[in-house]
């Protein structure tokens, strides 16, 4: 009787091996302090060299100023306009205008219609219509000590070396008391040294991004994808989504004349900060999940709000290339009119996001801080994406300053980048971002043989995946618990036994 009691608690302490599963350990478990310092001092400096790299940089923006004197006319006369020598390192062309008044303490807001006319200039001179028609737009004069710039016509992809541009307004006079002084249009257009800036820098990254998963993925050759941490599995998605957001096809927009190549950028752009909003989601919430996480109730709540984000995001940028290709003065934030709605749409989707994230962290910091490693990975996390998302801020209100909430915020000129430190802050940030939390989350050298010592109790919490550390690998219903509970469970059947 007493060997029949001893075999039934033996069984009952052991339970089948099916249940217990190999994780493959992370690096971040085997960091001490001064480690975790090293890493985000490491983090900083990379950080702030191309920082600096960037300030001493070329601008982003060449400017052209083509100055028409109106000699105090009352009519106003259509205005020629040639455009500077350019080249596919121009990348872009914008041409802006602000209307000077003779008096400047006025404030007046009117609508001005203008007629647009493009025509490209070939090698032998003559000068086709691009799209053969003229355009015929209204755009907001705004005048307050000083009138706002109004942007005439914008070209996405250069066909042409030269462009000639005619326009006229109608009633322009008419529309305020004050006298117009002068008319001054203004070429912009990307500077080819920072064309070429960009095109080595988005080299370098997309090499050190393809180094970087290799380095990854063979790192976690040994362990089975079934085995993998909840952070492996996403790091495994968005490091190839990095590749793809440094754009190892954008050497092609020099190459080719067309708009496809600037629409992939920006569709890979969107494709991968949507993902890093996925993968945030997911890893507050899947830490603490216990079990299978069922695609139904786990990951399509957040699979439809990431995916509203990025659909208005695409579908805005979509439109506006679309519609850019027929219309160089096409912009949708002035000619669209559901934009507003839109713009309303994107924020409520935003802000669900913001507070459903919030709720997720502070319910998985309040039920998982007791918990052996898992806190660790939690304050990782937590400080280190809390640390990009703080420099992400200064970076915008620098660059915008208090107009970041105001509607002009969405302009097109606001949409790209002013100097080469912005660009290369950007970029740099999200990489080594990215590549620091590949470093954390890949296993150790040891790792595989620290895996194979998971039969042994001693080395169950270190080896323990992330389910088995917090509800434990041998009770799969096991309510959750802080670990001192699991650890006496564990002694309790040892001394059974």
């Amino acid at each position: 009787m007493n060997t029949t009691n001893n075999n039934q608690k033996t069984k009952k302490s052991n339970p089948p091996r099916a249940h217990i599963q190999r994780l493959a350990p992370m690096r971040l478990y085997t960091l001490s302090k001064r480690h975790f310092v090293l890493v985000f001092v490491v983090f900083f400096i990379c950080f702030g060299l191309t920082v600096f790299i960037g300030i001493a940089g070329p601008n982003v923006i060449e400017t052209s100023v083509a100055r028409t004197d109106l000699n105090n006319s009352l009519k106003l006369k259509p205005f020629n306009l040639s455009s500077p020598p350019l080249s596919t390192y121009n990348q872009q062309l914008w041409l802006t205008c602000v209307v000077e008044l003779d008096q400047h303490d006025v404030s007046l807001k009117k609508n001005v219609t203008m007629t647009v006319r493009v025509l490209g200039v070939v090698k032998d001179g003559s000068t086709p219509y691009v799209n053969n028609q003229v355009h015929n737009r209204t755009r907001l004069l705004s005048c307050a000590q000083k009138c706002s710039e109004i942007i005439v016509a914008h070209l996405g992809y250069l066909n042409y070396t030269q462009y000639n541009i005619f326009v006229s307004f109608e009633d322009l006079n008419k529309l305020t008391t004050s006298t117009i002084q002068n008319i001054t249009f203004t070429w912009k257009t990307y500077n080819p040294t920072f064309s070429q800036v960009e095109i080595w820098f988005r080299f370098v990254f997309v090499v050190l991004t393809f180094m970087v998963t290799c380095l990854f993925a063979h790192s976690l050759r040994k362990f089975s994808m079934r085995d993998w941490g909840i952070e492996q599995k996403w790091m495994s998605i968005l490091l190839p989504l990095l590749l793809l957001y440094n754009d190892p096809f954008f050497p092609l927009s020099f190459l080719v004349n067309s708009w496809f190549p600037g629409m992939l950028d920006d569709l890979f752009q969107s494709l991968f900060l949507c993902a890093l909003l996925l993968f945030w989601l997911c890893v507050y919430h899947g830490i603490r999940v216990q079990g299978e996480r069922k695609c139904l109730t786990f990951y399509l709540p957040k699979f439809f709000i990431v995916g509203l984000l990025w659909l208005a995001s695409v579908t805005l940028g979509i439109w506006q290339t679309v519609n850019e290709v027929h219309d160089p003065t096409y912009q949708y934030r002035v000619d669209t009119g559901n934009f507003q709605g839109m713009k309303i749409f994107f924020l409520v989707v935003a802000t669900t996001y913001i507070l459903y994230l919030l709720f997720l962290i502070v319910r998985a910091c309040s039920e998982l801080r007791n918990m052996p490693y898992v806190d660790l990975r939690l304050k990782f996390l937590t400080a280190l994406t809390f640390v990009v998302l703080v420099i992400s801020i200064v970076i915008l209100y620098l660059r915008f300053g208090a107009q970041v909430l105001q509607d002009n915020f969405v302009a097109e000129l606001s949409t790209h980048y002013q100097n080469s430190a912005e660009f290369l802050s950007f970029y740099g940030l999200l990489n080594f971002y990215l590549y620091t939390l590949a470093f954390v989350y890949s296993p150790s050298k040891n790792a595989l043989y620290e895996s194979q010592l998971k039969d042994n109790p001693a080395f169950s919490m270190l080896n323990d995946s992330d389910d088995d550390v917090i509800y434990g690998s041998d009770y799969e219903e096991m309510p959750l618990q802080n670990g001192q509970a699991i650890r006496a469970k564990y002694k309790e059947e040892s001394d059974s036994d």
